[in-house]
């Protein structure tokens, strides 16, 4: 993970969690000392974090915390299902054997972070167990398509899994679209991996309404 995303997943997190309230200014210099970085990956992570709606860039001015409104949100998980359910099911006709038994792997680890309730662990492994998904599809134009919408929603996905019981659930989620990836169901693994996400916008509502 490079310094500026990192650095964005830490502002994201603190903006998700309400540590830094909607209207805070965001200047360089007060992040960098609060990050303990230097200026340039706060301004990166500055632009990126305006590109998901969490901060609101201000030509000439510091930058604010910015909360994208609902509608924004579910409109952006739509097509975040739409994008993964096409990934899911092309992996599902696609994937390599070698790529197939690197999934069921990582699932496999998956399994074991949901037992110990590694809500850190779940959530890293998490990312590459749906990029794994995204390189399985052999479409690069797809590729870069999901990951960029991935990148605007990563703060409100990595949310979720703040919910009582969400790790498991979302393990759960993930069996149904391994399954029909190994055994060849396109249509069934493009069905569970649209219902996943559109579960992961309902776990980040829920979570929302708490702050």
């Amino acid at each position: 993970m490079t310094r500026t995303k990192e650095l964005r997943l830490q502002i994201a997190d603190d903006i998700v969690r309400g540590r830094l309230a909607p209207g805070t200014p965001l200047e360089e210099v007060e992040i960098a000392k609060r990050y303990g970085v230097s200026r340039t990956p706060v301004r990166e992570a500055l632009r990126d974090l305006a590109a998901s709606g969490l901060v609101e860039a201000r030509p000439h001015r510091s930058a604010l915390v910015a909360q994208p409104s609902l509608d924004r949100l579910r409109g952006m998980f739509d097509v975040m299902a739409e994008l993964e359910a096409l990934c899911a099911g092309l992996c599902a006709v696609n994937m390599t054997a070698a790529e197939r038994s690197g999934l069921a792997s990582i699932h496999a680890e998956l399994a074991d972070l949901t037992r110990r309730g590694d809500e850190s662990g779940y959530t890293v492994l998490n990312e590459r167990f749906h990029t794994t998904l995204y390189a399985g599809a052999h479409n690069d134009y797809l590729s870069e398509l999901t990951l960029a919408t991935r990148a605007r929603l990563q703060p409100f996905r990595r949310a979720q899994f703040r919910t009582l019981g969400r790790l498991a659930r979302s393990y759960e989620e993930h069996d149904r679209v391994v399954t029909a990836i190994l055994r060849g169901d396109k249509a069934e693994a493009a069905t569970a991996m649209r219902a996943h996400i559109l579960t992961v916008e309902d776990a980040y509502e829920r979570y929302a309404e708490t702050l």
